[in-house]
């Protein structure tokens, strides 16, 4: 059997998206460097581009994401809306996959963005994987991070929450450098069998 990774961007800002100058959303940030470190680890590793990013459509999201090989070998990773969009697919799905890891996850608890996320979370997340949940915040991330963050708990409360100080949004310019070191960790770690 093949072991997959397949890790979503988030929710660019429309100039940031048409602006040359910056990365494509799937090769922005950490994304290509722990795509190449879990490549390297024999991890068949994807970030695909998913459709007009700065405004996400849940379903043409699900199109797109879907025509990826997701199953119980599969370890998810998502960044921001990306994590948003992975809660809901797995909450509405009744995929197995091998580990779901959220990076600053976002879920629009103040429902800024209209239905994208008007979804119930299965509180049996975790059970729809063989090595568990990990959540990633920083605590001087925005407020509207801390808001999903406080819903997930209430929600997920036997998830793993690692915590980070000075992380901001988990971006390049918050963290300086697209080396992250410890989401490798967790991707790679042996979580809960």
């Amino acid at each position: 059997m093949t072991k997959r990774a397949i890790i979503l961007h988030g929710m660019p800002s429309e100039e940031e998206y048409r602006d040359y100058g910056h990365d494509s959303p799937s090769n922005a940030h950490w994304l290509p460097w722990l795509q190449r470190e879990l490549c390297a680890r024999g991890i068949l590793a994807q970030t695909p581009e998913l459709p007009a990013s700065y405004d996400p459509n849940y379903g043409q999201w699900k199109v797109e994401f879907e025509r990826q090989v997701v199953d119980e070998n599969t370890i998810l990773v998502g960044h921001s809306c990306g994590a948003g969009f992975l809660v809901r697919w797995l909450s509405e799905s009744n995929q197995k996959v091998e580990r779901l890891v959220l990076v600053a996850p976002w879920l629009d608890v103040e429902r800024e963005n209209g239905d994208l996320f008007d979804f119930l979370i299965d509180v049996e997340l975790a059970e729809k994987t063989k090595k568990g949940v990990d959540i990633l915040y920083s605590t001087n991330d925005g407020t509207s991070i801390q808001a999903t963050l406080a819903l997930l708990k209430k929600k997920l409360p036997n998830v793993r929450y690692h915590k980070f100080i000075d992380h901001g949004h988990f971006c390049l310019g918050d963290m300086g450098t697209r080396e992250f070191p410890e989401l490798l960790d967790i991707c790679l770690s042996k979580g809960v069998e």
